[in-house]
Parts: C-alpha cells; sequence; structure tokens
C-alpha cells in the first residue's frame, strides 16, 4: 500500500506534474467492516491496520473485538479471500451463538458495501499521495477512516452502490 495510485489530475500545460518514490517493500493492511444497526438505522465502520500481511488469527481477534460492541450477535458477510475460509471455522467454533456467517458470490467485489470504504480511501482521498514512510501512510489511511466513518450519507451510499436495502 505504500506505492501511490496515480490518478489523472490537472497540470499547467507543458508542465507534466511528476511524482518522485522509491520501490518500497513496507506493508501496511488494513481490515474493516461497516454495521448497521436495524432498529436504530445507524451505521459505523469498525478497522484495524497492521504493518504485516493479515492472518486467519488477526480475523479472529478483529471480530471478537466487534463483537464486544454487539453482544445480541452479528451477521458477518465476507467475501471469498483465502484467509477468511481458517478464520470462519475457528470463529464459528468459538462464537457459534452470537455469529452467523453468510458469504458473497466470487469475484463480486460490486456487492461488498466494505469494498467501497477502501475503493474511496485508496483511489479518492490518497490518489497521487506519496507517503514517506509507514508512519505517514498510516496517518493518512487512519484520516480517510474516520472521515469515512463519520459521515452517515456516505456510508449509506456503500450499500446502495452494492444494492443492498438497509
Amino acid at each position: 500500500m505504500l506505492q501511490p495510485v496515480v490518478r489523472r489530475t490537472w497540470g499547467p500545460q507543458g508542465d507534466t506534474p511528476l511524482q518522485y518514490r522509491w520501490e518500497r517493500h513496507d506493508r501496511l493492511s488494513g481490515m474493516s467492516v461497516v454495521t448497521a444497526s436495524p432498529k436504530r438505522g445507524h451505521l459505523d465502520l469498525y478497522y484495524v491496520l497492521q504493518e504485516h500481511n493479515i492472518h486467519a488469527a488477526e480475523i479472529e481477534t478483529f471480530v471478537a473485538e466487534l463483537l464486544n460492541h454487539f453482544p445480541h450477535g452479528i451477521i458477518l458477510v465476507l467475501d471469498r479471500w483465502p484467509v477468511h475460509f481458517p478464520a470462519v471455522d475457528q470463529l464459528r467454533h468459538r462464537f457459534r451463538r452470537r455469529l452467523r456467517i453468510e458469504w458473497l458470490p466470487s469475484y463480486a467485489p460490486e456487492l461488498n458495501a466494505d469494498e467501497q470504504v477502501w475503493n474511496r480511501t485508496k483511489y479518492t482521498d490518497l490518489a497521487n499521495f506519496c507517503p514517506e514512510n509507514l508512519t505517514e501512510l498510516a496517518h493518512a489511511v487512519r484520516q480517510s477512516l474516520e472521515q469515512t466513518k463519520t459521515n452517515q450519507s456516505l456510508l449509506r451510499s456503500f450499500f446502495e452502490y452494492a444494492e443492498l436495502k438497509l
């Protein structure tokens, strides 16, 4: 995620904007979930960022923390990312009474409201952003996610884009 997302931009004629960066192998991984409260109609965004690849154990920890906010349980809608499968076995065993898991079809990011969170973060808020290090990148990603989290109409638009009714 340290490589900038290059987007078309404006510049003076004959003066093409340039981005200076070097090949980086650092990593910032993130996972998030957009939640919908059926009774209150309130949407929220929970996320975590890590400086390494996300594995099943991190997913299990994230869902356990999420369940602390929802004592009556949740329906967790997952895409078919391979790391989800081993995590699901552990989650079903550990939280069988408070967790129901539903799967999205393969290769269908347009059905996943949470994909729009990262789409906005990467391609809108951080487009053409060239961080110097992981700390700067993490700060910018958190700032973007916090702005998204506080915008109810934006969160609703992610569900509308996925054609999901609230």
